[in-house]
């Protein structure tokens, strides 16, 4: 950037700090996140264009990153371009920060940029990550586009299950192996999940927000929590993608053992992921899991993990989080705006201790089978969307430029 209110620095070799200068230096500045790192694709998967070539099909820009998460870090810098050509001075000043390690947890990015931001003295009035979205045709039932704001999430866990036993011939195997031992392990670690946790978390927000967007009788049930949380915990149980609301989910993602076929192996290990619901704690969980396998030939080690994070801030009085809706609706007017929990990490979670507040919103518009894209083959963007996205930055950097919000509105009536 040519422009004296910007000043741009690396961090970490390859992560990038921009500080936008603002007119009134007594407003609390903001943090607008975003990442540059991607996960692996390659054109043999079966990708309808080379992965890494921004092909347009049919209104589509086709390219891994294009929506995690090239689409926000491009939106916001263009937008900011726009503003800045325009002439545009903020009143607020603020900062980008863009990490290059996200999808390997941010340890070298993000944690850096926090660590510069905190030597200098920053506080942030709020921060805005990547995280949820604008969701269409999505949630079964739902009248209408949601834009859901995350306002949480959830914890992680990586937790390793062992069995140690003597070593022997597979002509002469023991009664129960260690693979056996520990299989039943798992086992039951998938038949008894953890438990409901619906209603004890922003989740139950989420649902009231969207009650009126539904048809009778999910709108009563919705409008209801307080009777019928338990009813709707059960249903959304059922599927996995809505399943992640209601409780800690578990993941068995490994299980190593036996180096040849006629050897019993003296030891057998399986790995678990667990997301961790807002309501429970790292320490809850693992006891829950030492309840669960009973056994103590199965010994249970926490590998790494982390809290659920601090639950932000929605209420009227929520600057950030109002300034997001406003920016939601000005630009997708026909869209419901409702708080929601994230259950994948960003690199926001590095920046707790610079504010209170956290949001995990970009408005990239998913519809059935966008999802699977995410991660997945033929992650695209439509130039619409695109276009949409530089719009909202753009509206956004020009609204936190408010000194404060208006009062809410009272609910006792002068007569």
């Amino acid at each position: 950037f040519s422009s004296s209110l910007v000043h741009h620095e690396l961090v970490a070799n390859y992560s990038h700090l921009f500080r936008v200068q603002g007119s009134q230096p007594d407003l609390v500045p903001y943090l607008l996140l975003a990442h540059i790192d991607v996960v692996p694709a390659t054109e043999s998967d079966g990708w309808e264009a080379p992965p890494f070539s921004a092909t347009e099909i049919d209104g589509f820009i086709y390219g891994r990153g294009t929506i995690d998460d090239k689409c926000s870090l491009m939106g916001i810098l263009q937008a900011l371009e726009y503003l800045l050509i325009k002439g545009y001075m903020p009143r607020r000043g603020f900062y980008i920060g863009l990490g290059h390690d996200e999808e390997i947890k941010g340890y070298e990015g993000a944690m850096n940029i926090v660590r510069v931001m905190k030597q200098r003295g920053v506080k942030l009035s709020f921060v805005l990550d990547e995280g949820l979205a604008i969701l269409d045709g999505i949630i079964s039932g739902l009248e209408g586009p949601a834009a859901l704001i995350g306002l949480t999430e959830k914890g992680q866990a990586n937790v390793k299950l062992s069995v140690s036993m003597p070593p022997g011939h597979s002509s002469i195997p023991p009664k129960e192996s260690s693979i056996g031992i520990l299989a039943s392990a798992v086992k039951r670690l998938e038949e008894n999940p953890m438990p409901r946790l619906f209603g004890l978390g922003p989740e139950r927000e989420t649902f009231e927000h969207l009650a009126h967007k539904f048809k009778l009788p999910l709108k009563f049930i919705m409008s209801n929590l307080w009777l019928f949380s338990p009813l709707l915990s059960r249903v959304l149980e059922r599927k996995p993608d809505t399943n992640a609301f209601v409780r800690t989910t578990t993941a068995v993602t490994m299980f190593n053992s036996g180096v040849k076929v006629n050897v019993v192996p003296p030891l057998a290990e399986a790995f678990v992921n667990l997301r961790i619901h807002s309501a429970h704690s790292v320490q809850e969980v693992l006891d829950v899991i030492q309840e669960t396998v009973g056994d103590e030939r199965v010994k249970i080690q926490l590998m790494d993990g982390f809290e659920p994070l601090p639950v932000s801030s929605s209420n009227e009085r929520s600057f950030g989080f109002q300034i997001i809706k406003k920016t939601v609706l000005d630009t997708f007017p026909t869209v419901t705006v409702a708080p929601g929990i994230c259950v994948g990490n960003t690199d926001s979670r590095h920046f707790k201790d610079l504010t209170g507040d956290i949001y995990r919103f970009a408005p990239v518009w998913f519809k059935p089978g966008d999802i699977q894209r995410f991660h997945g083959l033929n992650e695209r963007i439509s130039k619409k969307n695109y276009e949409e996205l530089v719009v909202f930055y753009f509206n956004l950097i020009q609204n936190c430029d408010i000194q404060s919000l208006p009062e809410p509105h009272s609910s006792v009536h002068e007569l």
